[in-house]
């Protein structure tokens, strides 16, 4: 109950406006702790440092912008600003002054000067404290990483991995710097339980962790390659890890797994051109883009799409959409369901013509289909979790590539089903069992094997009798996955057979 009573409150923001909200919660808790002396650091040096980081991070990223004729984004260069006023000594006067513009410069111009294909390549704070280190006056002293802060840096973190999904990724790198500092806490004769609790405590492990490890541009796609770069920066990270004399950083150790990132991820950034746009089913609009060269991907892939617009609300500029579109299309489309009280972003997706430029960047996503055709599959879809779908279905319609596929579409009404073209010639084309699950008792609409009840395993079971030598593909809301997922372990599913990609309203 607790956990969906969060899920509902963190899935009403964006992503990075969740970093942002965190990350102004701890310097408000910083402050407190220093004003009542918790902590040994001015209150008031805090809040002018913070003001001044995150002032300097978001002009020169607006000057830099428009030097390199590049789309601005507001929320990432306030996050960047932030994540220094926590990692760096808050001193705004003499050449502690220095040292927070030259910090900001740094970070913002390894956005634009260390970058591929319009992409940056390392995270822009770690770039800044890595690289002021070399000067002669102050260094990244990462003085949030204090036993004081920690129970807010642990409670806001855990709420931010749970929205970003990277709850496996987190687990596996704080293993591999326990393992890590515990082996060479052996090694060298020191005291283990010292070695661990200062690492937990005392060090950037929990923030660097929650904070800059999961930054989605400087991290790699896909599950197994998020698990290597995590467990890389992990290892790096111990604080007896060294080459030689030369001693790690968390800094350091960061950006060594950026470079990992780099080298195996997605290095794309388009700017796509809305060439259609239409109604397909209520409030869902699919919105069609013509991108500048072709883009290679899979069925069931997404990306990123920014849309800078004025009177920007709490929930961004930014959102993730799955690639409705198939490879086998020259456009990319993507599927958009919309509420009456919706976010600015979708305000102005919907008053967006034909000719606006959206940026898309960051394809990702495993969400695909499994390399062996003979594999049976049970697509299971929830709303707009069709999209995935849609673009699979296509794929092996103009592929003429036939495999066993059962669909399950849960909708509230028959006038919600989306993309029905597709989904009537993939039943016709290849062989495709499709059953509608429709919760209200209106009209079928013509349409054959109609569930009117809620989705649930034991019916998908009882249609599927052979379900436990099938892949198990669910995409929808939260709430549909969770509650698929449990009843789908009572009948004993096994969890490897299970894949899900989750669609939020709010996000």
């Amino acid at each position: 109950m607790w956990l969906k009573m969060l899920d509902r409150l963190v899935n009403r923001v964006t992503m990075y406006r969740l970093i942002l909200y965190y990350l102004v919660g701890l310097l408000i808790a910083a402050i407190v702790l220093s004003a009542s002396g918790v902590m040994h650091l001015s209150a008031i040096n805090i809040a002018i440092s913070a003001v001044i980081l995150v002032a300097a991070n978001y002009l020169i990223n607006k000057l830099l912008a428009s030097i390199f004729n590049a789309p601005i984004n507001p929320e990432s260069s306030i996050i960047t600003g932030l994540i220094l006023a926590l990692i760096i000594p808050p001193d705004p006067t003499g050449t502690g002054l220095l040292f927070l513009l030259a910090a900001s410069g740094l970070a913002m111009g390894s956005k634009y000067l260390l970058s591929y294909k319009n992409k940056h390549i390392f995270n822009p704070a770690a770039v800044a404290v890595f690289l002021t280190a070399f000067g002669p006056h102050q260094t990244a002293s990462w003085w949030v990483a204090t036993a004081p802060m920690m129970p807010f840096v642990l409670i806001g973190g855990l709420m931010l991995i749970r929205k970003l999904s990277r709850g496996a990724m987190f687990t596996t790198y704080l293993a591999a710097t326990t393992v890590t500092t515990a082996a060479f806490s052996l090694y060298l004769g020191s005291h283990l339980g010292t070695d661990l609790k200062n690492m937990l405590l005392n060090s950037a492990v929990l923030f660097l962790g929650f904070v800059m490890l999961t930054e989605p541009y400087s991290s790699p796609d896909g599950k197994s390659k998020s698990f290597i770069y995590a467990a890389i920066v992990g290892v790096v990270l111990a604080p007896q890890f060294h080459i030689g004399h030369i001693y790690s950083t968390p800094e350091a150790a960061l950006l060594i797994g950026n470079i990992f990132a780099f080298i195996v991820s997605s290095k794309v950034k388009l700017f796509p051109v809305l060439v259609k746009k239409r109604l397909i089913a209520k409030d869902i609009a699919e919105f069609v883009y013509a991108p500048e060269k072709p883009l290679k991907y899979l069925p069931g892939q997404y990306m990123e799409f920014t849309l800078p617009h004025t009177k920007t609300d709490s929930r961004g500029s930014r959102r993730y959409f799955t690639l409705a579109s198939s490879p086998t299309e020259p456009d990319l489309s993507v599927g958009v369901r919309f509420y009456k009280e919706g976010s600015s972003y979708k305000e102005a997706m919907a008053d967006s013509e034909r000719g606006d430029t959206i940026v898309a960047a960051q394809l990702s996503g495993d969400f695909t289909l499994p390399r062996d055709p003979k594999r049976k599959l049970v697509f299971i879809a929830g709303g707009i979790g069709i999209t995935p779908f849609r673009s699979m279905l296509k794929y092996l319609i103009d592929k003429h590539e036939a495999r066993n596929i059962v669909l399950f579409y849960a909708v509230s009404s028959v006038e919600y089903i989306a993309y029905r073209d597709v989904l009537d010639k993939a039943a016709a084309v290849l062989n495709v069992r499709i059953y509608y699950v429709i919760s209200s008792k209106a009209a079928s609409g013509g349409l054959k094997n109609v569930i009117n009840s809620r989705l649930n395993a034991h019916t998908i079971a009882h249609l599927v009798p052979d379900l436990n030598e099938r892949m198990v593909y669910v995409s929808g809301p939260p709430n549909l996955i969770e509650d698929l997922r449990g009843s789908f372990e009572k009948i004993g599913l096994s969890h490897a057979n299970i894949k899900v990609d989750f669609f939020s309203g709010y996000a």
